[in-house]
């Protein structure tokens, strides 16, 4: 209790001096650069794992099953991962091509699985495991070169001041609180957010879910409701290079620096997610599954081929975003054989193609019938992912020359003023999951 009080402190008088600026967001310099970091890496991978796993029903269980909170607690007193390897972990990641991880440091359950002088409701002291498994990943990924960022929910199923209640965690049997604990647990919220930009080196993004429990109050209440000012500006003010997203499904609010988008590329709404979300001038983000589930489910054996995740990491760098692309770990701490098949897999492209993913931003083609395109200042790069003997473009400049990549084979192409351009395209081998053709502009 007397760290937790002095953590409390320190917390306040961070947020006294610098909470007041944050309505009138200007990003530091150090935040553009991090925002051009991002946006150059394209790829991250996505972990949800907790004590939930231990149920092998993904990381909504408590939810769903609307399990009491008391009891749903037990589970930490048996969480022992005993395979759990971060060096292992972030060695597979890095050999995928992924730039970046993000880790559900606190998911919706409430149950933190890093050191926490907040909450005893940790990894560390509340479970037979008792090593900080954030800690580990941190030092890991700081030995191969990845950015860390760190998921953190906003609502809680388990705690008794997460009052007034939002709209999911109804059942699990907490008594009713009153309008004054409120503060309590958002002072608790940036007590935690305070430890983890403090205790495990920079950090690339805090990556909030959970703002649309509240989503009965309108928009413009948001702000207020969940004191983002307040922890928008805390987060800048430790690390003026970790930046802020939010995934509320909603236009960004005035401290985020990246935009994410929820199992679909931006712009669309096949997952029902982003009906009315415009997209904005941030970095942005598209977060999906490798299966069909975020958190372990034993069932869900539904993933995705390489091929798919392959071209769906270059639909999205053609929109100009990231991918964020999700493994759910075992309770024993290993990742699903199924997973890293495909991490190898992506790798093994990305040595090949990465040229026409990292550092790109979306072509000036846009997605075509024949697929879409990435670009680097007079390169373009086209992706062809279905079929096509001829590609057909409208083009700002005339083309220099055309090959196909890697190889470097020259390409035919006839380009007329005031007409558009035409690639005449080889026979793609059997089984191309991405023909792609290298275009130099004049």
């Amino acid at each position: 209790m007397k760290a937790y009080k002095i953590l409390l402190i320190t917390v306040l008088a961070v947020v006294s001096v610098s909470s007041k600026a944050q309505s009138s967001y200007t990003p530091s310099p150090e935040n553009l650069a991090a925002r051009e970091a991002f946006s150059s890496d394209r790829f991250g991978i996505f972990i949800h794992w907790g004590i939930y796993s231990m149920l092998g029903q993904g990381e909504w269980a408590m939810q769903l099953q609307n399990l009491n909170y008391k009891e749903y607690a037990r589970l930490a007193d048996g969480f022992y991962p005993s395979r759990f390897d971060a060096r292992e972990w972030v060695r597979a990641i890095k050999a995928s091509g992924a730039r970046y991880i993000t880790i559900t440091s606190r998911h919706h359950d409430g149950f933190s699985m890093f050191r926490s002088a907040a909450s005893p409701y940790n990894v560390v002291d509340a479970t037979p495991f008792g090593r900080d498994v954030i800690g580990e990943l941190a030092e890991a990924c700081r030995e191969e070169g990845i950015r860390l960022h760190f998921y953190y929910s906003h609502l809680d199923w388990g705690r008794t001041d997460y009052w007034p209640r939002g709209r999911t965690g109804r059942g699990t049997g907490r008594p009713d609180g009153t309008d004054g604990d409120w503060r309590h647990y958002l002072d608790f919220i940036n007590a935690q957010l305070t430890e983890l930009l403090t205790q495990y080196g920079p950090i690339g993004a805090i990556w909030f879910d959970g703002l649309w429990d509240m989503d009965a109050r309108p928009r413009d209440e948001q702000p207020a409701i969940w004191n983002l000012d307040e922890q928008y500006s805390l987060i800048h003010r430790l690390q003026p290079g970790c930046l802020v997203g939010n995934n509320h499904h909603i236009a960004p609010f005035a401290g985020e620096d990246i935009q994410i988008f929820e199992r679909d590329l931006p712009g669309e709404n096949e997952a029902g997610y982003s009906a009315g979300q415009e997209v904005s001038r941030l970095p942005l983000e598209t977060c999906q599954t490798m299966n069909r589930s975020w958190g372990y489910d034993i069932k869900d054996k539904d993933y995705k081929s390489a091929e798919d995740l392959i071209r769906y990491l270059v639909r999205t760098a053609g929109k100009g975003a990231n991918l964020l692309l999700n493994i759910g770990p075992r309770p024993d701490g290993t990742l699903p054989e199924e997973a890293l098949e495909r991490l190898a897999a992506i790798g093994a492209w990305m040595d090949v193609y990465g040229e026409t993913i990292y550092g790109t931003e979306a072509g000036c083609t846009g997605a075509r019938e024949w697929g879409v395109s990435t670009q680097k200042g007079d390169v373009l790069y086209l992706h062809v992912l279905n079929p096509a003997d001829v590609l057909t473009l409208d083009l700002p400049r005339k083309i220099k020359s055309a090959e196909a990549f890697p190889s470097g084979s020259a390409l035919r192409f006839d380009q007329k003023r005031n007409a558009p351009a035409y690639i005449y395209l080889p026979q793609a081998p059997e089984g191309t999951v991405d023909q792609v053709v290298k275009v130099t502009l004049k």
